[in-house]
């Protein structure tokens, strides 16, 4: 017996524990997805073998599960009935597709006056050592190698930035000034991890940072707590994308894809969000 989507789809809860979506939001997936499925499919000029993924439900099932557990490509086709081939040529021919209907794209319409404030923040993601360059993905911070992204959301909790993905040894800063601006009329929101943003960019809001000799007083506190409890916000939706473990245990795949994923989850949280 196999795994597949018309067995869980009556058992919301598990579903949600191997997928990270609720039923509903798995049907909102579903039928976002559906067109450009079937038309590549259509477009497909020899037949060959039937895919042994019989059903498009069945395909983001495997997707999903996955992002969210992410256990080996072994186990999956285990699971599925199917060889672990059969499970990465699927996964190399449906995370194209499915990227072009929710990742994050450049939004034209995002004018100053509809943006009226940008959280941003860096998350790093544990990866394997690599070969070569290792210095270029060493995190002193976190004293292992990790890949680095930004994120940048609206006040409501939008996602409307998923930067490249650089080593873990590049500062904040220098992955904002590798980034194309944020709309200048806006305000910037972000720690002390972008100091110096201020002299490049308008409207931005950085924490005071104290010291023995000038300690912060009752009003720079009462500024970075006011802060905090904006920049919580971008935390938290950190937090919502590394419930996908794909995010959170140390990555083992090739880096160049990671974008392409890292770009999938977060436009599936805005789905989540009714965005």
């Amino acid at each position: 017996m196999s795994l597949t989507y018309q067995s869980l789809s009556s058992k919301p809860r598990v579903l949600r524990s191997l997928t990270g979506l609720t039923h509903e939001e798995f049907k909102i997936l579903i039928h976002k997805v559906r067109p450009a499925y079937d038309k590549a499919e259509k477009a497909r000029q020899a037949q060959g073998r039937p895919s042994h993924f019989a059903t498009l439900e069945d395909r983001l099932l495997c997707l999903f599960m996955y992002y969210r557990t992410y256990i080996s490509q072994t186990f999956l086709g285990y699971l599925f009935n199917v060889h672990n081939a059969n499970v990465c040529r699927m996964l190399k021919k449906l995370e194209p597709q499915v990227a072009n209907v929710v990742s994050i794209k450049k939004d034209r319409t995002l004018t100053p006056d509809k943006v009226l404030a940008i959280l941003a923040d860096v998350t790093e993601i544990p990866t394997q050592r690599p070969k070569k360059k290792q210095k270029d993905t060493y995190s002193g911070k976190k004293k292992r190698h990790t890949l680095k992204a930004e994120l940048g959301i609206t006040e409501e909790g939008r996602i409307i930035h998923v930067s490249k993905v650089y080593g873990g040894r590049k500062h904040d800063f220098a992955i904002r000034k590798s980034e194309k601006p944020f709309p200048p009329g806006a305000v910037k929101v972000v720690d002390l991890g972008y100091q110096g943003m201020q002299k490049k960019e308008q409207n931005v809001w950085l924490p005071y940072k104290g010291s023995k000799k000038k300690p912060l007083t009752q009003e720079h506190k009462g500024h970075n707590k006011a802060l905090a409890q904006l920049r919580i916000r971008v935390e938290n939706k950190i937090a919502e994308l590394k419930v996908f473990h794909i995010l959170s245990d140390r990555y083992r795949n090739f880096q160049k894809k990671l974008h392409m994923r890292l770009n999938i989850m977060a436009g599936v949280i805005n789905i989540k969000h009714g965005f």
